[in-house]
């Protein structure tokens, strides 16, 4: 598709402010614009704008995080600027458009809610995709976050009917696990202090305690948790509890690395007991209690 001549340019650019409703092509018309006369836009290629693609997901994700409307619109404004971006890109190259982009959605999702759009029975997403993977692990990123990659491969799995039929089964697989993470423990006590040996015991015990993490992933799947929302959620209430810790010691003249675990201990349950009174729903989640 070519780019769009100078008077449908200066017609875009007129009409881009606050009161105007705009669609879908005018972002196109814009990207293809600033491919055309932005120097640092026209030098850019798909391998160089793949750290900014990571950036603006991660942006729009603290976003929905924090449940800011306002900067959600704007995030998922940046979001959708570089997929109108790799797509001018392809369309220049000759390669495919956004069009094609959008046909390819369509198809696939049409394609997999036959019980809407055709004459076949509802099935599960899972067990539907996995007629087309040649493995478990086929079209998940390398780079994609442990707890999420456990997540998808057992997401998987179950869509093929390898999963327990509620979370009694990996309850108890947790606790099995554990009981091997103490066993190994037992066996070869780690280090109290100094850098980790890497030897056949730290890796029978990283192997142990992989096992358990597995298992713990499982069983917040399978309550319908996902693990990576649970620890994030978890990961902000220790810091919100532990910066009012260092506040409270700050105020008492207490020095928090000498104070002690007792000491720390008893400014955790002062922390809580104030973010509880001030917010009762603070105690729901995962993380010390």
């Amino acid at each position: 598709m070519p780019a769009p001549g100078a008077v449908q340019l200066r017609a875009l650019h007129n009409s881009m402010d606050k009161t105007t409703t705009h669609s879908l092509d005018d972002t196109l018309a814009l990207m293809r614009d600033l491919r055309a006369r932005c120097e640092w836009d026209a030098a850019q290629n798909h391998e160089s704008l793949r750290p900014y693609l990571i950036e603006e997901a991660h942006e729009l994700d603290d976003a929905i995080r924090l449940e800011n409307d306002k900067l959600m619109r704007e995030e998922l404004g940046d979001v959708l600027l570089q997929v109108l971006f790799h797509s001018v890109m392809a369309e220049e190259r000759g390669s495919f458009s956004f069009a094609d982009v959008a046909q390819g959605l369509i198809t696939k999702m049409k394609g997999r809610h036959p019980h809407l759009y055709g004459d076949s029975a509802k099935e599960p997403w899972e067990k539907m995709k996995s007629k087309h993977r040649d493995s478990i692990g086929d079209g998940l990123p390398a780079s994609l976050p442990a707890l999420h990659r456990a997540h998808r491969l057992q997401d998987r799995a179950a869509g093929v009917g390898f999963d327990w039929p509620d979370v009694d089964g990996p309850a108890a697989k947790v606790e099995e696990e554990l009981s091997e993470v103490r066993e190994e423990l037992g066996k070869s006590p780690p280090p109290r202090s100094g850098p980790p040996v890497l030897d056949a015991r730290h890796y029978a015990l990283e192997s142990e305690l992989g096992d358990l993490l597995f298992a713990v992933v499982n069983l917040c799947r399978k309550a319908g948790v996902h693990a990576s929302i649970a620890l994030d959620k978890a990961n902000a209430k220790f810091e919100r509890r532990f910066t009012e810790i260092e506040r409270l010691a700050k105020e008492r003249g207490i020095d928090v690395p000498h104070a002690g675990l007792e000491k720390l201990d008893q400014l955790w349950d002062e922390a809580k007991l104030a973010e509880l009174s001030r917010d009762p729903s603070a105690s729901r989640g995962s993380g010390n209690s």
